[in-house]
């Protein structure tokens, strides 16, 4: 068999491996909200966020994989060597998710994933092989890497006062409420858990897709860098398990 294609069903494996590390992960912090909350049964828990997490990679489109798979470029190179250094970066990736997953400590699997592969290029073929994006920010444009790290440092900000306003607001209006009114607030947690187990399979799930297409694409599988179909399926029955 080619060694280019054994790297690349390797490196595939591998990197549906972090994705399946990247749901355990992160969904466990859903599961954990509304079974603490008594909102839902572990079993109904487990179910709901299951299913959203699933539907969330079909349904979310691959404008995350996109920008994920165009942040190194290392077209220039060698297929062996290109898909062994995204292989690297997805063991760091890996390696930290499941360190900072023992010893409990939170922690985004993108970061792991834009370090890891960032890293991994710039040891083995240079800086310039990482499209940072800093000349385009000057000029109010985001790409590269820092379209993703923008990102990754604002979205903690916007859930902060998102959270912060919406607790005032139903505090306002809750504040002279019948004990009842916790059981519809329960049940508003079914819809809000379902909404974010969507949102974290469409976002995350995308990450390894952009990975993959690009091992694909490196390794002269594909003429385009357009996300196959078996590639999303593959990545939301991972990030799902």
């Amino acid at each position: 068999m080619d060694t280019i294609l054994i790297l690349a069903v390797t490196a595939v494996i591998i990197i549906l491996i972090f994705d399946y590390t990247n749901g355990f992960h992160d969904a466990s912090n859903i599961i954990a909200t509304v079974i603490a909350s008594r909102a839902m049964t572990p079993v109904q828990a487990v179910i709901i966020v299951a299913t959203f997490e699933f539907l969330g990679p079909i349904l979310g489109g691959t404008a995350v994989a996109n920008t994920i798979g165009k942040f190194v470029n290392i077209g220039d190179l060698e297929a062996l060597p290109s898909i062994a250094i995204l292989l690297c970066g997805i063991f760091g990736a890996i390696f930290w998710n499941l360190a900072t997953w023992w010893f409990g400590i939170p922690s985004s699997s993108s970061h792991a994933l834009v370090g890891g592969l960032a890293g991994a290029v710039v040891v083995a073929a240079g800086a310039d092989h990482v499209v940072w994006g800093f000349q385009e920010l000057g000029q109010g444009h985001f790409t590269g890497v820092t379209k993703v790290l923008l990102s990754l440092v604002i979205s903690p900000v916007i859930g902060f006062w998102a959270g912060f306003i919406i607790h005032r607001l139903m505090s306002f209006f809750l504040r002279a409420a019948k004990p009842i009114a916790n059981t519809y607030l329960r049940r508003v947690q079914f819809i809000t858990s379902a909404g974010l187990a969507f949102s974290h399979g469409a976002n995350d799930a995308q990450k390894s897709m952009g990975i993959i297409t690009l091992v694909l694409l490196l390794g002269g599988f594909i003429p385009e860098f357009k996300v196959p179909f078996w590639v999303v399926l593959s990545c939301a029955l991972a990030i799902t398990l």
